[in-house]
């Protein structure tokens, strides 16, 4: 965890969360999470992009992640391909949110 800050003036809290290691990538990667705050917030856990892939955990070795995500228990949706750009497969988060384990290619 990089950061975990109250918002006093918008009654909100900030997390800001990276996978160990990232600091030192030049364009490192973290992810702000922010708690939903209203009903009608609340109302798109899950849902936030229709249904559609819209987070992307991009890796160095795409066989090693996905064994070790699937011995976790992670929820794969859609199995591994070999596409124009790389390696992927669509796996699911806890709120039912849709990403994509991708591996570049060259």
């Amino acid at each position: 965890m990089l950061a975990d800050d109250y918002q006093p003036t918008q009654e909100k809290r900030w997390v800001l969360i990276a996978p160990p290691g990232s600091e030192s990538v030049p364009q490192g990667c973290s992810i702000l999470l922010a708690r939903a705050s209203s009903p009608e917030q609340e109302a798109f856990i899950g849902n936030q992009a229709g249904g559609r892939v819209f987070l992307f955990l991009r890796t160095d070795d795409f066989d090693r992640d996905y064994t070790a995500m699937t011995a976790k228990g992670v929820e794969f949706v859609r199995p591994p391909i070999a596409a124009d750009y790389g390696k992927v497969a669509v796996f699911l988060d806890l709120y039912g949110n849709r990403w994509d384990l991708v591996q570049f290619a060259a």
